[in-house]
């Protein structure tokens, strides 16, 4: 499986938010909803080794992680709306230190990004930090098939996030000398992921 982590610094962590408006009552979500539909929805297909884990540290109650797992995913479609409705679900449901299931795929608890990057760290996954600055991603040719790549959200990532990153990163990554959006990146990413693996099915 390969691993995608966005941090959702202003996203709401309660289903009290309204499907028709992610933008403004729900912190932001559009952009996580965007995320998901990147790493996980091909042409006339899903994606399914694929994992992507949402850091919601917005109000009321901060600290959640939701995981949509491409291996187990049922009732996503391609739309924001979507994507938001099963976030939506994950958030009524409790969340405790362990994992609970919302809907198939779908799964909430409690965390944040120190307490994932460790669990990677502690199952030694090769991460990868995205920034601009970072080692071009087409001049790396063993990216891991267990990859994990963190990005932020339209506010980037604090410092103190940044050095949580760093700590268990293997390599900063670039895809290209502007900064672009969360979701623009994970289908570029995906794209050279496939561009890699494709001799291999030759």
């Amino acid at each position: 499986m390969k691993d995608f982590v966005i941090i959702g610094h202003k996203a709401l962590t309660t289903g009290d938010f309204s499907l028709n408006d992610l933008p403004g009552s729900a912190g932001r979500m559009d952009i996580l909803c965007r995320c998901i539909n990147s790493a996980l929805f091909l042409s006339h297909g899903m994606r399914r080794d694929i994992n992507v884990h949402l850091i919601l540290l917005g109000e009321p109650d901060p600290g959640k992680i939701v995981r949509f797992n491409g291996e187990e995913l049922r009732y996503l479609n391609p739309d924001e709306r979507s994507s938001g409705s099963l976030i939506k679900k994950a958030l009524e449901k409790v969340a405790t230190d362990f994992e609970t299931r919302s809907t198939p795929g779908v799964r909430i608890r409690r965390g944040g990004l120190e307490k994932l990057m460790q669990e990677f760290i502690d199952d030694n996954r090769n991460i990868y930090y995205l920034r601009e600055d970072g080692e071009d991603i087409r001049d790396v040719n063993d990216l891991a098939d267990d990859a994990v790549f963190v990005l932020g959200d339209h506010m980037g990532v604090t410092e103190e996030e940044e050095d949580i990153i760093n700590k268990g990163a293997s390599k900063t990554l670039s895809i290209g000398p502007l900064s672009l959006h969360s979701d623009h990146c994970i289908t570029i990413i995906l794209n050279d992921l496939d561009r890699l693996e494709q001799p291999k099915n030759d």
